[in-house]
């Protein structure tokens, strides 16, 4: 299967830690051209020049997801530098988890703006790409917050429904140009995402919770095993989580 992976050009907001960095290593380590977008490029830099010298091919740009000319810019990065974008991977987010009552309207917005409208962004940046093509795979990040909204989490978990609601309008709709559509949803995972929580008290729960997270590279190994089916096979969810959360 990994030789469905080897040579394709592949898009990764958020790819300065976490689930982007290591799915851009992963890829790379298999044959694909890597293309890493975020907001730290000296962080971009550092990793594109290690999978560099390691013997993979990856560029770089500096991307705020919540700006649509910026995330229009990463790929055309992409299509610049390998002629265009076989899969696009909307991993970019946030998470500063509270409860409704506090009000954290600017938590809310950027949640928002990061994972819901950067999902967005990178669709219509990607689709016309890949309708040129008659061909591609869009892989969304979403949560197992957007399967079950628990306390604390409604905001965000909003955003991930509606991610995962995008995606399944997006994989009705891209059948007619061989657009395949995943979305990776995954429990606790050892990423600094529980950084983005501002509320104090809830980032102590969520630090508590990270004890069980899942290894990083376990995502990135699903989000390889999606792109590595046979082009008229789509696999539209998976779902991780720790084997130890209840």
């Amino acid at each position: 299967m990994e030789s469905n992976i080897a040579g394709k050009v592949v898009v990764i907001t958020g790819a300065s830690s976490g689930i982007g960095e290591l799915t851009a290593r992963h890829l790379a380590g298999l044959g694909a051209h890597v293309v890493l977008g975020a907001r730290r490029r000296d962080r971009l830099d550092a990793i594109a020049a290690e999978i560099r010298a390691g013997g993979g091919k990856a560029e770089v740009a500096a991307v705020d997801v919540a700006r649509r000319e910026q995330v229009d810019a990463l790929v055309a990065v992409a299509v610049n530098a390998f002629g265009g974008v076989d899969v696009m991977v909307n991993n970019a987010g946030l998470m500063p988890l509270s409860r409704m009552d506090q009000a954290r309207i600017e938590d809310w917005e950027r949640m928002i703006d990061i994972n819901l409208k950067g999902v967005l962004y990178g669709i219509a940046a990607v689709l016309p790409v890949m309708q040129r093509q008659n061909g591609g795979h869009i892989i969304n990040i979403a949560s197992t917050a957007g399967l079950r909204v628990r306390p604390n989490m409604a905001v965000y978990s909003a955003t991930k429904f509606a991610v995962r609601a995008i995606s399944e309008g997006l994989r009705q709709e891209g059948t007619a140009y061989n657009i395949r559509s995943t979305i990776i949803s995954p429990g606790p995972t050892d990423t600094d995402l529980p950084s983005s929580v501002t509320d104090p008290e809830m980032a102590k729960s969520v630090l508590e919770q990270h004890k069980i997270a899942m290894p990083t590279l376990s995502v990135a190994k699903a989000i390889a095993f999606a792109i590595s089916q046979p082009d008229e096979v789509d696999v539209n969810e998976i779902v991780l989580r720790p084997t130890a959360l209840s």
